[in-house]
């Protein structure tokens, strides 16, 4: 089996068990460290997860995958929250975290703002995704709003505001 067919059939017996439970599925890694696998599952929902809410999806989705016999070699399931840095990966995240400082890297060197200043990195407060541009309003040194497609973005997190 390959990681990405992993990572697809993972996805499809999970989703049903978050949806029932009331969260998503966040972002999905399987990979090795070392000499061991490691299936990482990131969850959340409104208000956020719990310890609870982890060991008892981690219970639930390890029963499922022992009969459905998912991954053929020996690993490890690890389930948590997305954390502080939360990342933003599908288009609703983008419009559900309006207002947020986010950091976002492109997958090449743009002008967002047609100043002849082209870069990958972008920090500021995310005004949302409007006709598939993601906007922000900057608030590193550059300054100003700036917009990009969104299929330019490679990585986007939530930024932790002190």
């Amino acid at each position: 089996m390959t990681q990405e067919t992993v990572l697809e059939r993972v996805q499809r017996l999970v989703e049903p068990i978050l949806v029932d439970a009331g969260m998503e599925l966040v972002d999905l890694e399987y990979k090795r460290e070392g000499r061991d696998w490691f299936l990482r599952l990131f969850i959340d929902k409104e208000g956020g997860v719990t310890l609870d809410d982890c060991a008892g999806i981690s219970h639930e989705v390890g029963a499922l995958f022992e009969v459905e016999d998912v991954i053929d070699t020996a690993y490890r399931l690890e389930v948590s929250s997305p954390g502080l840095d939360r990342p933003l990966k599908k288009a609703a995240d983008f419009e559900r975290f309006a207002g947020k400082l986010v950091k976002i890297k492109t997958y090449e060197k743009i002008d967002p703002d047609q100043r002849g200043h082209q870069r990958k990195t972008f920090t500021g407060e995310l005004l949302g995704l409007v006709g598939g541009e993601v906007r922000i309003r900057q608030t590193d040194r550059k300054g100003g709003e700036a917009s990009f497609p969104f299929e330019a973005i490679a990585k986007a997190n939530l930024e932790f505001e002190f």
